[in-house]
Order: C-alpha cells, then structure tokens, then sequence
C-alpha cells in the first residue's frame, strides 16, 4: 500500500442538498470551501429542504461560472438559470437548518418560481450573508468557528480505501458522490482517517474533530435520484457506534489558504 497521502478530489456544494461539483482547487475559509452550501432551498415557513425526502433534487445541477452559479435540471425541460454572486440581495428572512435558526437573503422570485416548477415544492432560494455567524457547535470548535448552511460542519474528509473497503462488500458498487465530500484522499489504508488528529493539506492546517454520522441521504442515487437501502445497511452492519452509522471525518480549517488536488496530507 502506498502511504504518500494526496488529495485525489475537492468537491462543493453551492446550493444545499444539490448536485457537487468537482474542482481542481479551492478556496478555503472558516465556513468550508467558498461557495460551500451558501445557498439553500427552503420551504414557506422557511425551513430546510434535502434530498433526504426530495430526491429529486439530486437531479439539479450547478456549475460554478466567473461571476454567477449556472443552475440546470434533468427533470424537465426548464432553461438553465444564471445565479449572478453579486446579486442584490432581497429581504431577510429567518431559516431553519436542524436546531439552528438565523437570517438570510431572499434572492430573486425568478429564482424561486423556477425551482418551484421543476421541483414541485413551493419553494425559495436563500443565499447567507456574512453578517450571519451560524457557529459550529461549542464541542467540537477549536476558534469558535461559523460555519455555512451546511449540516454542521465546514469539512469532509474521506479516504478513496474507505470507499474501496465498503464496495467490496456491495453487490452494487457506489460512487463517492454519495457521501458529499469535501476533500477525497488516496493513500493509506481504509478508514485510516478515523484516527487523524491534526493535518497539513498543502499549505493549510485542519483539525479533524468528529467522525460524520450518515442518514438515508446516502442511498440516494445522485445520476437518478433513486433510492434504494443500500450503501447503508450494509455500512451500518460494520461501522455502527452508539446508534449513529459512522462514515468520513468531519474538519474545521485554521486558517485560509488554497487546496488543490495533487496536495500531500501530512500527520502532525
């Protein structure tokens, strides 16, 4: 086994619970890559939406252009949609992910009434501003940091052995896209990461602070929106911990800097 460990992939997630994009570097700052999960669907009372119970939503894809988010869908026949980044904003309104709740921006009606259609969902689109400071819960942050719109941390790490490991143990192999990473590494033996502490990816310090607990978003399939029970009955089968099934490292970054794939990963 080669023990050089190297970043393989960088993955974001612009809009919440919406097709990733793979990058060949990346920005990183306090509340994940930029870009990462700073824009979210979310329902009339203002609460979040996922592809835990709108599969669909797997099937939107975003595309990160110079100076706007380029937004299209397999779901119907509905044009490609442009997301300027320096839109102005419209009223804030307070949104709700799990137990957190805080202030964003409303978009654009244009941008709602689109996603309203191709989802079926009456529905908005929120972007958070910087004046919000969603933090990382007090357990687990090292500088009392903000994270995004994300579920609760600004990072994911996993190995591309730890996905080798679990397919051999499928019938059905899976794609990495399931699990939405951040960051995917080679090298090093499967679920070498659980027992990481401190790291040096290229140039930038992380701190890996918890394993990421998995839900049924993961049986998901991101090219079709299927769901099936699988990868995680079988992962829970193996990698369950106090009734959570466990699967990739949660991180916090410690200071800014740029990724890109080919960095080295070193153990400090």
């Amino acid at each position: 086994m080669n023990e050089t460990l190297r970043v393989q992939d960088i993955f974001i997630y612009p809009i919440k619970s919406l097709k990733g994009i793979r990058v060949e570097s990346a920005k990183v700052i306090e509340r994940g890559f930029q870009y990462y999960r700073r824009w979210m669907l979310v329902d009339r009372e203002g609460l979040f939406l996922t592809q835990r119970t709108h599969h669909q939503m797997a099937l939107i894809q975003v595309e990160l252009q110079d100076n706007h988010l380029l937004v299209s869908t397999q779901i119907n026949q509905a044009n490609p949609i442009q997301i300027p980044f320096d839109l102005k904003l419209q009223s804030q309104i307070e949104v709700e992910v799990w137990d957190d709740r805080m202030l964003a921006n409303l978009v654009d009606p244009t941008f709602d009434q689109w996603f309203s259609e191709v989802l079926g969902i009456d529905c908005r689109l929120v972007v958070m501003p910087e004046s919000t400071q969603r933090k990382v819960s007090s357990k687990y942050s090292v500088n009392s940091e903000s994270v995004s719109f994300a579920d609760g941390m600004p990072y994911l790490i996993i190995g591309q052995e730890s996905l080798n490991h679990l397919n051999s143990k499928l019938t059905q192999e899976v794609t990495m896209n399931r699990f939405r990473p951040n960051i995917v590494f080679s090298g090093g033996e499967s679920y070498t990461e659980d027992n990481w502490k401190n790291i040096k990816i290229g140039d930038v310090d992380f701190c890996v602070v918890k394993p990421c607990a998995r839900c049924v978003l993961i049986t998901v399939d991101q090219e079709t929106g299927e769901k099936s029970k699988e990868p995680l009955r079988t992962l829970a089968s193996y990698r369950t911990l106090n009734n959570k099934v466990y699967f990739g490292q949660n991180a916090l970054a410690l200071q800014e800097g740029v990724l890109q794939v080919g960095d080295s990963i070193q153990l400090i």
